[in-house]
């Protein structure tokens, strides 16, 4: 028998006009960028989140401290690639990765190849293994109000 896990991850940035905009290891043509100690990549930091939770090993903040001035402003690929290599020494192998992004703009569906062309070496995976997903909020709450950014993922690993 196979040994499959699934895990989830969330994550949330404040918005701030004249930041640079981060979002699936690409840099996107924003006004607002993403407030947070590294780049404050959301989609990043929520897969990375969900890698960890199905493999039980905590999550990116507690091996990745936002009080640790070696992250500050570290490219988010970095995270990425080293919670792959993480699960990795457990055994755990990346199957398929699935993924919202909830923002109001910019519009992310002209951006998701680059997204998938950035993440999927990094997680020793195809583009054919990552869906990337956006919506917006139609103007309701932090997201309308273009405060903040949002993204949620779900992985699924093996042995």
């Amino acid at each position: 028998m196979t040994n499959i896990r699934v895990g989830m991850g969330y994550d949330v940035h404040q918005l701030e006009e004249g930041r640079d905009f981060w979002m699936g290891g690409i840099k996107l043509p924003a006004t607002k960028g993403a407030v947070g100690h590294s780049d404050a990549d959301v989609l990043i930091h929520a897969i990375c989140d969900a890698l960890l939770g199905a493999a039980n090993m905590r999550d990116i903040g507690f091996h990745f401290q936002n009080t640790d001035n070696r992250w500050k402003g570290m490219d988010s690929k970095f995270f990425l690639k080293e919670v792959t290599r993480m699960i990795a020494e457990k055994g755990w192998k990346v199957g398929n990765v699935d993924c919202t992004i909830c923002l109001e703009k910019p519009k992310i569906g002209p951006h998701i190849d680059a997204m998938k062309q950035a993440m999927a070496p990094l997680m020793n995976v195809t583009e054919e293994e990552i869906a990337i997903k956006a919506t917006t909020t139609e103007k309701l709450g932090y997201v309308g109000r273009e405060e903040g950014v949002n993204a949620s993922a779900v992985v699924l690993i093996y042995k």
